[in-house]
């Protein structure tokens, strides 16, 4: 049998500025992101899901809640780490990956737009 990947999408509106950011980004100003977790896995459960497409979406809400509505700079780890696409999605990527794994399958990516033309997709070194 071959590999599955699911992908599923989900959004939350946040604010953020990039420090040490020369441009209007620098500056206070807020985003609709888009958020897309990748689930990769080769054996099927007795219904013939990998992973259920809900089970997922909820683990990944209850990661982007956290930033739902809120200033990105004053929620660790972001009040030190800049709050960049890039730095959202392996954040996303590192609190979600063991909990994927818990049930039995493995996240192959995170990518995170700030608009429809700007994103970043998140693989780690493997």
């Amino acid at each position: 049998m071959g590999k599955f990947e699911l992908t599923v999408t989900t959004y939350f509106s946040g604010a953020h500025y990039l420090r040490g950011y020369s441009g209007s980004c620098a500056r206070l100003h807020g985003h609709n992101f888009r958020v897309e977790a990748r689930v990769c896995g080769n054996a099927l459960n007795n219904v013939g899901m990998v992973m259920d497409f809900k089970s997922i979406k909820a683990l990944l809400e209850e990661i982007t809640e956290r930033l739902d509505h809120r200033l990105a700079n004053e929620i660790p780890p972001f009040d030190t780490r800049n709050p960049t696409a890039e730095n959202f999605a392996s954040y996303i990527f590192e609190e979600l990956a063991p909990r994927i794994h818990e049930n039995g399958a493995s996240l192959a990516a995170v990518g995170v737009w700030e608009t429809d033309n700007y994103g970043v997709i998140y693989t780690p070194d493997r």
